[in-house]
């Protein structure tokens, strides 16, 4: 009899099943698969995901206990930890990457009208990257310093509902800077970047393209004033001067007029100086802008403590891409299911829940928006004796 569909199935209905077909097709995903196809392995690599399984052994002793729920959650034939090894090595990890950014393209969609906390039309992206550490006897490719082992993954995030906009993971050596030069640059946006990201040349790039940056300047950074204008330091804000770059580079690298602000916070008597090419926006709002660069460094915390990437199911570079990319996926796919369904918790709230009830078979509404049961101080509470 049936009684009704897992909250697993319920969170499926937001995947775009034909346009991972046609991710597959184009990496021929499923050129070689006699039974485990690239649905069914998606599939159990988010539910390892959710359930916060921590190795092959793990993630098919949970299966097979349920095991009369598998044909529901898409994974048809051909799950053994065998079948999942040998998929994690030899499957192209890009299937992943395309269908976790499609996800989180549509996560930034429902979130677009999310408030900020200027009044600013326009969108508003943090970037930064994280390093995750890795063992690097069990990572050897991954080699980072003498004894550890790392990937990078550099992130540039929406604000406006902290989903990443662009995604790019690399070995732990590599330059932060450098991968300015692959992000795609929208016009009309503001790109908050730290000080490890004060490349004239690269920023220089971002004016030209017709969008604004904000970044801190260094102690070493050499500016020319051509003008100041009038602030309130009761605010904080100690000047507002529009000028050129004038070191020994920069002047050649940045060849436009360039605006420093500085402020001083008055909680902890810091004095930190901005540097953005936009002139308009009140010099008060600059700071603001700047402190939201602090929601991709909360985006890398949640990362790494609430998603299950402290453990991998497999050593290999394929192995380790497919898992983040798939954590990644099933981040937007939560984010998705809470917007479409206007559920009233946080997203730790609902995996937390998802994590222990994925089997449960509750309308999902009913499950994130129905408050909390309390007992009431009418209940008796009763205590068993131990003899």
């Amino acid at each position: 009899m049936n009684q009704g569909r897992t909250l697993f199935s319920q969170l499926m209905d937001n995947f775009p099943e034909r346009a991972f077909q046609d991710i597959v097709g184009r990496y021929e995903g499923d050129k070689w698969a006699k039974s485990f196809s690239c649905r069914s392995h998606f599939n159990v690599m988010v539910f390892a995901q959710l359930t916060g399984r921590e190795s092959l052994r793990d993630v098919e002793a949970c299966l097979s206990a349920n095991s009369r729920h598998l044909y529901h959650m898409g994974i048809f034939r051909g799950f053994s930890r065998n079948n999942l090894s040998h998929a994690n090595e030899a499957r192209d990890w890009r299937i992943f990457r395309d269908v976790a950014l499609l996800l989180l393209a549509r996560a930034r969609e429902l979130h677009a009208g999310d408030p900020l906390a200027v009044s600013l039309g326009n969108a508003v992206y943090a970037f930064d990257s994280s390093t995750i550490d890795l063992c690097l006897s069990l990572f050897p490719w991954a080699h980072f310093r003498r004894t550890k082992a790392g990937i990078k993954m550099h992130t540039c995030m929406d604000v406006r509902g902290n989903i990443p906009a662009f995604l790019h993971v690399t070995g732990a050596k590599s330059q932060d800077v450098g991968v300015l030069d692959l992000l795609p640059v929208e016009p009309g946006a503001y790109y908050l970047v730290d000080r490890a990201y004060l490349d004239f040349a690269r920023l220089y790039a971002i004016n030209a393209a017709g969008a604004f940056f904000v970044t801190r300047a260094k102690r070493a950074t050499r500016f020319r004033r051509c003008k100041s204008r009038p602030v309130d330091k009761s605010t904080g804000l100690r000047s507002d001067q529009v000028g050129r770059p004038c070191g020994v580079d920069s002047a050649t690298s940045y060849p436009a007029p360039l605006r420093r602000v500085t402020y001083r916070d008055p909680a902890t008597g810091k004095r930190l100086c901005f540097l953005t090419n936009s002139m308009d926006i009140p010099a008060l709002d600059v700071c603001r802008l700047y402190k939201m660069r602090w929601q991709v460094e909360l985006f890398f915390k949640w990362v790494k403590q609430r998603l299950r990437i402290r453990h991998f199911l497999g050593t290999s570079g394929n192995a380790v891409h497919i898992q983040l990319w798939t954590a990644l996926a099933a981040y937007a796919l939560v984010a998705i299911v809470a917007r479409e369904r206007l559920v009233r918790r946080s997203m730790y709230e609902i995996l937390q829940f998802l994590s222990v009830s994925i089997f449960e078979k509750t309308p999902i509404n009913e499950v994130f928006n129905t408050p909390a049961k309390t007992m009431s101080q009418e209940t008796p509470y009763l205590q068993g004796i131990l003899l």
